[in-house]
């Protein structure tokens, strides 16, 4: 039983809800678990490495955010992302790049995408997580 001193936007921050990560380093994936451990602990996480586990984990998981690299081997997280975002309009996406360049970042917001910079600190992922529940839960409303 919930305690009813809890106010809506806490009820809704405690819904569950399932990430896919994509990067062909598994070392950065353990980073954005890591920082999803101490934001969001309970959501369920679905990884890949490059872009056909992606559209395989996207299809059979259906995910609800999607966290992908820029760079990854036999194309880029950008091409990736605007399929996602083709194939799943709703869903949350952010393009992960070190490559800062305007261009990059205005073709992320192009396909209605978030443009966050790596290294991918916990308060970026944090942002867009919080953003990305906050339009989840308004549209569920």
């Amino acid at each position: 039983m919930r305690n009813a001193a809890q106010t809506q936007p806490e009820m809704k921050a405690k819904m569950l809800y399932k990430i896919l990560i994509v990067d062909d380093s598994k070392l950065a994936r353990m980073a954005v678990n890591k920082a999803l451990n101490a934001l969001y602990p309970d959501w369920v996480r679905l990884e890949a490495a490059n872009a056909e586990q992606a559209m395989a984990a996207l299809n059979e998981g259906n995910p609800d955010i999607a966290v992908v690299d820029f760079n990854m081997p036999g194309g880029n997280g950008l091409d990736l992302a605007a399929a996602f975002r083709e194939a799943k309009p709703g869903m949350a996406v952010a393009l992960v790049s070190a490559n800062r360049q305007q261009e990059i970042i205005n073709r992320t917001r192009a396909i209605g995408a978030t443009f966050l910079p790596k290294p991918l600190t916990q308060e970026a992922l944090g942002d867009f997580l919080n953003a990305a529940v906050h339009k989840m839960t308004k549209t569920q409303s």
